[in-house]
């Protein structure tokens, strides 16, 4: 399969030496994964938000987005996520990314130095010119929202 590669700078932040960068975990992997750069335990109670530091800082190339995902695993087994997911990570952006995880499961959830805790995606931007009009094209569903599809 033909792979598109592209070049990702990236700048430890001092607090973050001995943090690994990010890595594909599988040959097949869409996401790199994210490690946590927390100085001490951070424990997130159900229902709680915290902001995680990764300890990273990059300089994503024009035309592209990193997204900030959640862990499949830590979703599933965990019901751990992040608040605004995807999380974007913009070319002109250069502080530290940090990771909004909450706790939508049933128990305390603590995140300890050099844990997984999110995956990056890049992707690449397309930039829109909006423009108004008058009226929309007619399509097959048009308006219908929310649970629209496979009503009759």
């Amino acid at each position: 399969m033909a792979q598109n590669i592209v070049r990702l700078p990236i700048k430890k932040a001092d607090h973050a030496a001995d943090i690994n960068m990010p890595r594909y975990m599988t040959g097949g992997a869409a996401g790199m994964d994210l490690y946590a750069a927390v100085k001490e335990l951070t424990t997130v109670l159900p229902g709680e938000v915290s902001l995680i530091p990764t300890g990273l800082l990059v300089a994503v190339p024009d035309g592209y987005e990193l997204q900030i995902r959640p862990r499949s695993g830590l979703a599933a087994k965990k019901g751990i996520g992040i608040l605004n997911s995807p999380g974007t990570i913009d070319a002109d952006y250069r502080g530290e990314i940090q990771v909004i995880l909450i706790n939508l499961g049933p128990r305390p959830f603590t995140v300890k130095r050099h844990d997984r805790i999110a995956q990056m995606v890049l992707c690449p931007v397309s930039r829109a010119v909006p423009f108004e009009i008058d009226q929309l094209p007619v399509t097959e569903r048009n308006d219908g929202g929310f649970g629209h599809t496979g009503n009759k």
